[in-house]
C-alpha cells in the first residue's frame, strides 16, 4: 500500500496481548479498521490513518526514524531500545495508555532461598532485557553477568545455562510452571503512545489531536460512572460530599413529592459498594450506578 503523506502512520504490534488490547482501544474510539489479512498495513476507513503491523521491538526504531508517526508499545520495549542506543530518546512519549500492565522481574528456582539483591552477585541471569537489567544492577552495586535470550527465557535455569532469569511477568503462571519464584520487580510497564520528533504536516497534527481526545474519552469512560438516586432535599449537602470525584450534581424535583429530589451525577472515580452503603445511610434510596459507553470532555 502506498501511504499518502497526509495519512497518519501508527506502528502497532502485529500479534499478542498488547496487539489485542491496542485494537480494542482503536475500535473503542470509533475507528473502522479495514484489515488486510497477512499484510503489513491496515487502513482506517473513517480517519486518515494507516496501521503498520510489526514486531514490538521494531516499533521504537520505526518511530525514532520517522517511518511511523506514532507507535503503541510497552514501556519495557521502549526503555530497552533507548538504553541500547545510548539513552537517545528520539521519540516523545505523549500518553500512558493504561493497559497491558506487566512487570519485569527477577526470578530464582524454587529450591533457592532469597534474602536481598546481593544474592545475585556473581550469578548469570538469562533475559531479553539486558540493558534494563544491567542498569538496575549498576545502581544497586550488583556484579552479575547476563545471558541474552529471546523467547523461552524461563527454561534457562533448567538447562543449566543460567542461575536465574529476568523476564516479563503478568500472572506468574509461567514462572510457577517452570519451578521459578518471583523475588524482585525491577521495572513496571504499560502501553505507551510514542510520537516521532520529526516534523509532521498540519493534517497529521490535526489527526493526532483528534485521536488523543478520543483516547482520553475512552479512558475516562472506563473510570467514570453515572449515578442516580432519590433522596430528601435536606440530605443533598451530605450526599454531594460522598459522591466520588463528581462535579456539581443535577438535581430534579420528584413529581408529587414535595421534599424529595432525584440526584444525577457523573463520578470520575470508582463507585464501590461501600460508597453506595454510605449514600444509603445518608438518606439516599433507589441508587443506580451505570457504566458510561462514550465520553468527550
Amino acid at each position: 500500500m502506498q501511504m499518502e503523506k497526509t495519512r497518519l502512520r501508527i506502528a502497532v504490534q502485529k500479534k499478542g496481548r498488547l496487539a489485542d488490547e491496542t485494537f480494542a482501544l482503536l475500535k473503542a474510539t470509533g475507528l473502522t479498521i479495514k484489515e488486510n489479512k497477512g499484510g503489513l498495513f491496515y487502513r482506517i476507513k473513517n480517519l486518515p490513518i494507516d496501521l503498520l503491523l510489526v514486531r514490538d521491538d521494531d516499533i521504537p526504531g520505526f518511530v525514532f526514524d520517522g517511518v511511523a508517526d506514532l507507535g503503541i508499545v510497552g514501556a519495557n520495549v521502549y526503555e530497552e531500545y533507548a538504553l541500547n542506543n545510548n539513552n537517545q530518546r528520539r521519540a516523545q512519549c505523549i500518553q500512558e495508555l493504561g493497559f497491558s500492565h506487566c512487570n519485569l522481574c527477577l526470578a530464582l528456582p524454587n529450591t533457592e532461598g532469597y534474602a536481598d539483591l546481593n544474592d545475585f552477585n556473581n550469578k548469570t541471569i538469562a533475559t531479553s532485557y539486558p540493558n534494563i537489567l544491567q542498569t538496575y544492577f549498576k545502581k544497586g552495586g550488583i556484579s552479575a553477568s547476563t545471558l541474552e535470550m529471546h523467547g523461552s527465557v524461563e527454561v534457562a535455569p533448567k538447562l543449566g545455562i543460567a542461575d536465574a532469569i529476568c523476564d516479563i511477568v503478568s500472572s506468574g503462571a509461567t514462572l510457577e510452571a517452570n519451578g521459578l519464584q518471583n523475588v524482585k520487580t525491577i521495572f513496571s510497564s504499560q502501553a505507551l503512545l510514542l510520537k516521532t520528533t520529526k516534523a509532521l504536516s498540519t493534517e497529521k497534527k490535526d489527526t493526532i489531536t483528534k485521536l488523543l481526545s478520543r483516547f482520553e474519552g475512552v479512558r475516562q469512560s472506563k473510570e467514570t460512572k453515572y449515578i442516580m438516586m432519590n433522596a430528601p432535599r435536606s440530605a443533598l449537602p451530605a450526599l454531594t460530599k460522598l459522591l466520588p470525584g463528581a462535579e456539581a450534581p443535577t438535581v430534579m424535583h420528584l413529581e408529587g413529592q414535595k421534599d424529595s429530589i432525584a440526584i444525577h451525577a457523573v463520578c470520575r472515580e470508582s463507585v464501590f459498594w461501600e460508597t453506595m452503603e454510605s449514600l444509603k445511610t445518608a438518606g439516599a434510596s433507589s441508587i443506580l450506578v451505570l457504566p458510561i459507553e462514550k465520553m468527550l470532555a
